[in-house]
């Protein structure tokens, strides 16, 4: 596993060791030990989640205040835009964004820790995500920041509107969103 720090220091993209031949490939997802060895977060994942959508879905940007959770996330089939937050008022990035590519063909995997927003944006005509929570869903918790918040100027890559829940339009801005200490 290859572990590559992005702008946002918490955020971690992981690249796995593949072993690929004319069969086909193989490869360890994740490791428990390693991750921990490799990043120095010692993780807890209490649940995997798994989303079906279409190109141009956006899902996001959401996250919990109550229950805080990390995520590990990868996309299984097609490709995704996948953008994390740093939504924590004390953090020298707060309001501050990356994001990366995520695919089948690339199966690299993004590091969100608890504090941060996350969201993705699908490229292909179809995507399959899967994602590790270090904590349950708490509804009671759950936020939406508004995903095209000028303040946080995100550079999604859309051709065209993207496609929304009626969470996700009625997101909140950063400024008045309910935000980590």
């Amino acid at each position: 596993m290859s572990i590559v720090h992005t702008k946002i220091p918490e955020v971690i993209q992981l690249e796995p060791q593949v072993f690929a031949d004319d069969r086909g490939f193989f490869f360890e997802v994740y490791n428990d030990r390693k991750f921990a060895q490799e990043t120095g977060i010692v993780a807890n994942f209490v649940q995997d989640n798994h989303s079906y959508s279409k190109q141009n879905v956006l899902r996001g940007l959401h996250y919990q205040i109550q229950q805080p959770q990390g995520k590990l996330v990868r996309a299984i089939v097609g490709t995704i835009f996948d953008v994390a937050v740093d939504i924590r008022k004390s953090s020298t990035t707060f309001g501050k964004w990356v994001g990366y590519e995520l695919s089948a063909e690339n199966k690299r995997l993004l590091w969100i820790p608890p504090g941060f927003a996350h969201g993705f944006l699908v490229l292909s005509e179809i995507a399959e995500v899967l994602y590790k929570t270090t904590d349950y869903y708490a509804p009671q918790g759950d936020r939406t920041i508004l995903w095209n918040d000028p303040d946080l100027a995100i550079d999604w890559p859309l051709s065209t509107s993207p496609i929304l829940s009626a969470k996700d339009q009625a997101g909140k801005p950063l400024r008045t969103a309910e935000v980590f200490d």
